[in-house]
């Protein structure tokens, strides 16, 4: 007997164990619903496919598929070529907007955003290389005591000398 890899969600897992435990009777399938939740009807299904299918039986079905509200293909290499065309130097905010006035296309802004990250057109801060500065050191001021060099003589400060005169207001 082959044995067959499945990846699971930690959610998934913990799944696999609550519906085990109700085939195994220790536990209600209200119970079990509210650990889950979830209502008793689902949690019978849970356990209906775990009886057929074993753990890779409670796998989402939609793993791997497209979403339902996924935008077509051609809106995305439409919006795309629009903005590799007029707006490469816009950032994907102020392209989305442009989109949005100028072209009638209605595509939400961090939707632009990934599309032109994988487009190759904008790049994330994380990816962007930091600009290196040069380091502008400070300028020795006159009169700053250095470590290396004395301080010429006139610069050195001798104490004042304090006048205290009693009983002038």
């Amino acid at each position: 007997m082959a044995l067959e890899l499945v990846t699971m969600s930690t959610r998934e897992i913990d799944r696999v164990d609550v519906v085990r435990r109700v085939l195994d009777r220790r536990l209600t399938k209200a119970k079990a619903g509210e650990l889950l939740g979830l209502c008793a009807r689902q949690v019978h299904r849970l356990c209906v496919r775990f009886a057929q299918h074993g753990p890779a039986g409670l796998v989402s079905l939609q793993r791997g598929r497209p979403s339902n509200h996924r935008l077509p293909g051609e809106l995305r290499e439409r919006a795309v070529a629009i903005v590799r065309e007029h707006y490469a130097d816009f950032g994907p905010t102020l392209a989305h907007e442009k989109l949005l006035e100028l072209h009638d296309l209605r595509v939400g802004r961090e939707t632009l955003r990934k599309w032109l990250t994988a487009a190759g057109l904008w790049t994330t801060r994380r990816e962007r290389a930091r600009e290196v500065h040069q380091p502008r050191y400070r300028r020795d001021c006159y009169g700053e005591a250095r470590p290396d060099r004395r301080l010429p003589p006139r610069l050195v400060r001798a104490p004042r000398p304090s006048l205290h005169v009693a009983g002038l207001r």
